[in-house]
Order: C-alpha cells, then structure tokens, then sequence
C-alpha cells in the first residue's frame, strides 16, 4: 500500500483523523497544547459522571499506588493476580447484581476476548449493525458466522433466526446504549426472542454502566432484564472515570472466559492505581444516586433548549447527536463551535454510515448550567447560518 496516496485520499474526502493534544482543566473544560491560553468547554467526553477529578477517586488511586507499586508484573494465571483485583470483581458483580465478575484490559480487549470463547466455527452470531467497531472485530476473530440485522429492529432479527439459527451455538450481541445516536436497546423484547431461538445474550453497557439503574447497574438493571442476560460487559473509561474493562455473569461463565478468552490470559493486570480509582468510582455510583440525577437534569436542560431552537429526536440518554449529513459539513460546524469556546467533535464515516457525519454531544456533570446554555445557543445559531 502506498501510503501516502491513501491518506491524501482520506484528506480529499474530509475523512483524515489526526489528533489533537489537550490538557484537561477543571469543570469541563480543557486547553490545546499549542495554545494553552485558549479554553474549551469539552462536549466530547464520556466522563458522564466528572468522577476521574473526583478527589475519593484521585486518592485512592495514588493510595493504591504506594501501597502496590505502579505495575501488576505479570498476568493474573502468572504471578499477577493481585487480591486487590478479587476486590474491584467482587464491586463490579454487586454492581450489576450478578453472581461474578471478569477484568479486563479495556472494552475492546474484553469484546475481542469473550465474544471468540463465546463462539466459533459452526457457530452463528447475530450482531446489531451499529454494534462498536470492538465488537465486530471480537465477531471475525470468533470465526463464527455473522448474520447483522438492522439496528434496534427486532422483527428483521427474528426472520434471520429462523432462517440462519442452525444447530450450533447462536450468540446474539448488542449496546444497551449505542454511543454514536444515544439511543436504547429494546432489552425486554429482544431476551424474549433469545429464549424463544435458545440464544445466548451478551449485553455491551459502556455507554450505559454507572449512568441508567436505580443502582448504577446500566439499562439491564433498569429494564429488569439481569438474570436474562447471559453476559454484560462495560467499561470503567467512561461514568466510572478510571480504564479498564469487566464481564459480568454467572461464576461458571466468567471462570469459562478465565480458560478461554485470550485477551484476558495473555495481558499482564492492570495498574494498581487504576483498579484504586475504579473502586472509589464504583463505590460512589452505588452510594450515591444523586450524580445521576445531577447528570440528567443538565442532559433535560441542553435538550430543552435545544428543542426551543425547533431541534428533535434528540434521544433518551446523555449522548446527543446532531445530524448534518455530509463529513465537510460536519467539520465546518465543528470549527464554527471551536471558535466560540466549544470543542464537539466532528464523527464521520467509517465510524458512522455514510451520509450520517454528525457532531456527537456528550453530556458531563462537569458542565455548568451556563456552559449548557452557551453551547446551545452558538449550536442553533450554528445551525441557522
């Protein structure tokens, strides 16, 4: 491949990713490297709950880093299993209320670990086609068979089990909360259909653990659907505001994936001071209900405003798109908020279908009620002009 010809190619279509070095400053707000004057208020973060700056959440990161030094030194079937590990699995199951918990290194080790030792040859998988990028890299890996069916509909789901159901094993693999349009996994349904073909289910809640729950257990505690989902995965990177990756499930599913999944037996454990953050974070989700409630009542506010501005379909969660079609446009738009204080990420294909390049709004506790405003009053003048 030739490729330099390939990234002109990417320029010439506004596809080209490059990044972008900031640093991160109090209250939602960040700074470029190249002009540390200039502040941003960030609409692009998943830090849903501000628990990363969380002075519990900072402490004990550095107290586990004293007490354990900064590396696990091996992975856990070596000599790495550190108890404190036990610790944050056994958090993590009370969490989700299930019998037991998995770490892993991330959410994309964890997808492209547990869906192969889930599935393989002669087996069948039936993804959602908006499923994250993780998933369908964990599904060719597999070598199952891969049959997408159409996003959040499951009447086409149901005519491709009993067409393409077979005799194998069948996993069926989902969000409960998609991270590029917000929007929710009809969960109550979609488990009736797993036990009708005999499917297993397995549930991403990235976007969804820590955020949705009268506990903090994401949208498969919210819909009353926990003990029919055969595995729930999520990541502590996001509400939880620390790295990292669980599976949750029943013990004799997450002692399979200890055997099986080899993004978890051949990766050394994680830092200590990250599984010290990610204790504290759980910890307070559980304890403390009203970061949620803080959240969404910022979420209804920018909502609000902007169906004032004449905007819809502005989704149920934390997570709000904003549609403009086309990838230029997208980045026009983009450049138009950041230069009034306001970084929002342009999203384009391939991360998106193509046609749907959209500015992703991400709704933070951070934000303040003035920065709320302020981004949805340049974002329909944006819109406007």
């Amino acid at each position: 491949m030739d490729y330099q010809a390939w990234l002109n190619q990417q320029k010439q279509k506004n596809r080209l990713r490059t990044l972008v070095a900031v640093k991160r400053l109090s209250g939602g707000e960040l700074s470029l490297a190249g002009d540390p004057k200039a502040t941003f208020l960030d609409f692009s973060s998943n830090d849903y709950l501000a628990l990363s700056n969380h002075p519990e959440v900072v402490s004990e990161s550095h107290r586990f880093l004293e007490l354990a030094g900064s590396g696990a030194g091996a992975a856990r079937l070596m000599s790495g299993d550190l108890a404190m590990f036990h610790e944050l699995e056994d958090e993590m199951a009370r969490l989700k209320n299930r019998p037991s918990a998995l770490l892993f290194g991330s959410g994309y080790m964890a997808n492209c670990g547990i869906i192969p030792a889930l599935a393989g040859r002669g087996d069948v998988i039936f993804s959602d086609r908006l499923n994250h990028a993780s998933i369908y890299d964990g599904c060719r890996l597999s070598r199952a068979r891969l049959v997408r069916f159409r996003h959040n509909d499951l009447d086409h789901l149901e005519g491709l089990l009993r067409k393409e159901r077979g005799g194998g094993q069948a996993l069926i693999v989902v969000e409960s909360l998609y991270s590029m349009d917000g929007d929710r996994c009809p969960l109550k349904p979609l488990v009736e259909l797993k036990e009708k073909y005999g499917c297993r289910l397995m549930v991403d809640e990235a976007h969804a653990t820590g955020v949705f729950g009268a506990g903090g257990g994401g949208l498969i505690e919210e819909d009353g659907v926990v003990d029919r989902v055969d595995i729930a995965m999520g990541t502590f990177g996001k509400a939880l505001g620390s790295y990292g990756a669980y599976a949750a499930g029943s013990r004799e599913m997450t002692q399979f994936l200890v055997n099986r999944a080899r993004s978890f037996i051949y990766s050394t454990g994680l830092p200590p001071a990250v599984i010290g953050a990610s204790l504290a974070a759980v910890r307070l989700v559980r304890q403390q209900p009203q970061l949620r409630r803080e959240l969404f009542e910022k979420v209804e506010l920018f909502k609000s405003i902007l169906r004032q501005g004449g905007l819809d379909n502005l989704g149920p969660s934390q997570i709000i798109p904003v549609l403009v079609g086309e990838s230029d446009k997208a980045l026009e738009l983009a450049q138009s908020l950041r230069n009034h204080g306001i970084f929002a990420t342009a999203v384009r294909p391939p991360t998106v279908p193509e046609g749907t390049a959209r500015l992703r709004f991400s709704i933070t506790r951070h934000l303040s009620k003035a920065a709320l405003e302020h981004c949805a009053a340049v974002l329909l003048d944006a819109l406007k002009g």
